[in-house]
């Protein structure tokens, strides 16, 4: 796989409302894009920390990923997501190796990336997701 950067880590919260004054106020971050992503069934709120970004979730649907695992675990870190030049060769690599794949091929995500999971259960409990810029191909 050709990982580039941590593009962001994800943070599941119950209310962007509530969650987007820590990280302003508290951490002196600023918001700079609030996004509803009505596939996944979240709203996402950004914050640019150096190279990396912070994605707050908050679901818009109790049966949707983020809000079961909310129910699940609590507000907290769902995700880290890597920057690669190509999200469909990484997961091709990945189901060579034996990593169980979320998603076979990419989805739009968030922000216009490219995204695609691969499954907690083969990565060791962390739910990695790879994003591509559709511009970097």
């Amino acid at each position: 796989m050709n990982i580039t950067h941590i593009e962001h880590i994800g943070i599941a919260v119950k209310s962007l409302e509530k969650a987007i004054p820590y990280y302003e106020n508290i951490l002196g971050l600023k918001c700079y894009n609030v996004e509803e992503v009505a596939d996944q069934k979240v709203k996402t709120a950004f914050f640019l920390v150096g190279q990396t970004k912070i994605e707050l979730l908050e679901s818009t649907d109790p049966e949707g990923a983020v809000g079961k695992f909310i129910e699940k675990k609590g507000e907290g870190v769902h995700h880290i997501a890597f920057a690669t030049t190509n999200v469909q060769d990484s997961l091709n690599e990945a189901a060579e190796k034996g990593i169980q794949l979320i998603d076979k091929v990419p989805r739009k995500g968030a922000e216009g990336l490219n995204i695609a999971f691969l499954h907690p259960k083969s990565t060791l409990g962390v739910l990695t997701e790879l994003c591509e810029k559709p511009s970097d191909k």
